[in-house]
């Protein structure tokens, strides 16, 4: 991982270049600015992992520069504030603003370094919270996944970007984790970016970042710094994010959306598609100049159907997952079951298996599950009611706010009545925050204890 960049900022300039120079001798990368320009200007041309700031200065003074920053969330990044004569209401102040600490001067070195390490292990990206707790390895013991686990293993020595392929649902991003906790950048951040956000109108500017009004907004490849980004699916970007991320790649730096300095690429790019990528380039999904870069090395993540004897193997791990990370039953799948499953054709891989697995320990009951259990589990698509028949009833005549109240009723009571009234199993099935769902059934009229009676 890259040496953590930090910015001071303090208008007496033995304080700053003693700081600076301390900070340097403990292996991180300073930046100074004497003044809330100057600031707002190396801020700028890149992004801090951690600001030490001082309040009283010339021009603008550091509350008004944090409260700045701030523009209504969290800093983007931890900022320490120093201040030489104080008071408890501005340190409360500071606080309030989302100031991770407050430093008096003179300053104690200890205490300084103290704090800084602490709050670069509590930043974005960088503290441990932030890294996966275990990193789970592509599960099987077939030739493929054997295969598969070998190539990872090489292609993470190296720094060179990889594109991962295969259908959705089987395994690309995890993969890339793994990718990533084998290679020399493991205590660097890993950044994934989700197709819907790269389909997205601003998908330049959350990539690479944007400057306006004299602001800087870090994207995702700042944020990636030291570490590496995973592209979700290459062919969901526009085509002129395409080309420009060519480019950036091409030579090593890029600029923000309406910026001018160029920014060097210092995270590791690891992508995905589930398209062939040279059926991709004939039909214009994805940019030639795109693929020559990205795909230098090309792992192929094996679909499902093609590794079935690994089937009991992912059964049995997912269990233990959902059984040690979300609190859910232990249960054994019997070996008919087993044996039902490895037959299946699994059309969404590795991801229809585990939403099943899920399925089962929250709905199900007993020790075992059986082939007659899992026979119903795979029955049980529900497909969504037809436009004619919710015309039938009438909806297609109503304000779209009372439309969208009754299907949610529908659709809540429905789902309540599969969990036996369980409103945390329901927040489990529909994927709604238990606190969201209270308000939501409050707000619908749904009595849980009624639903479960009926």
């Amino acid at each position: 991982m890259s040496a953590a960049h930090i910015l001071v900022v303090d208008d007496e300039p033995e304080i700053r270049n003693l700081v600076r120079e301390i900070l340097e001798d403990e292996g991180y990368e300073v930046s100074v600015a004497a003044d809330a320009r100057e600031a707002r200007e190396a801020r700028r041309r890149r992004a801090p992992d951690l600001v030490l700031l001082d309040i009283w200065m010339p021009d603008v003074d550091g509350i008004t520069l944090l409260r700045e920053w701030r523009e209504g969330e969290a800093p983007p990044f931890p900022v320490v504030m120093m201040s030489g004569h104080g008071t408890v209401e501005t340190a409360v102040e500071a606080t309030r603003l989302g100031a991770f600490d407050y430093v008096e001067k003179p300053l104690s070195l200890p205490k300084l370094l103290a704090v800084v390490e602490r709050a670069l292990t509590r930043a974005p990206g960088r503290r441990e919270g932030a890294r996966p707790a275990a990193v789970t390895e592509p599960v099987g013991r077939s030739l493929a996944m054997q295969t598969l686990r070998e190539q990872a293993r090489r292609a993470a020595a190296a720094a060179s970007p990889v594109l991962l392929v295969g259908e959705p649902g089987s395994g690309k991003e995890t993969l890339a984790r793994y990718l990533h906790h084998e290679s020399a950048r493991r205590d660097g951040p890993f950044v994934a970016v989700p197709a819907a956000h790269l389909r997205a109108p601003e998908a330049a500017a959350l990539l690479f970042g944007r400057e306006r009004e004299g602001h800087a907004e870090p994207g995702r490849l700042e944020a990636a710094r030291g570490g590496t980004l995973y592209l979700d699916e290459l062919t969901a970007m526009p085509h002129a994010v395409q080309e420009r991320l060519a480019a950036a790649i091409d030579t090593g730096s890029f600029q923000r959306e309406g910026g001018t300095a160029p920014l060097p690429l210092e995270a590791r790019l690891v992508a995905g598609t589930g398209r062939e990528p040279k059926a991709a380039v004939r039909a214009g999904e994805l940019s030639e100049a795109l693929l020559y870069r990205i795909g230098v090395v090309v792992l192929r993540v094996p679909p499902l159907r093609e590794h079935r004897e690994d089937v009991p193997e992912l059964l049995a791990w997912y269990v233990d997952h959902f059984a040690d990370r979300e609190g859910l039953p232990y249960r054994r799948f019997t070996v008919a079951a087993q044996n039902r499953l490895r037959h299946h054709a699994w059309p969404g891989n590795v991801r229809e298996l585990r939403n099943l697995v899920q399925r089962l320990l929250i709905l199900g009951s007993g020790e075992e599950i059986d082939v007659e259990e899992v026979e119903q589990a795979l029955g049980e698509a529900r497909p969504a009611p037809a436009p004619e028949r919710l015309g039938e009833a009438g909806w297609f005549d109503l304000p779209l706010r009372e439309a969208r109240e009754r299907f949610e009723r529908a659709y809540l009571e429905h789902q309540l009545a599969a969990c036996g009234g369980s409103v945390g199993k329901l927040a489990q099935r529909v994927g709604m925050e238990r606190t969201h769902l209270y308000r939501k059934l409050r707000a619908l009229g749904i009595d849980p204890r009624k639903v479960a009676a009926e």
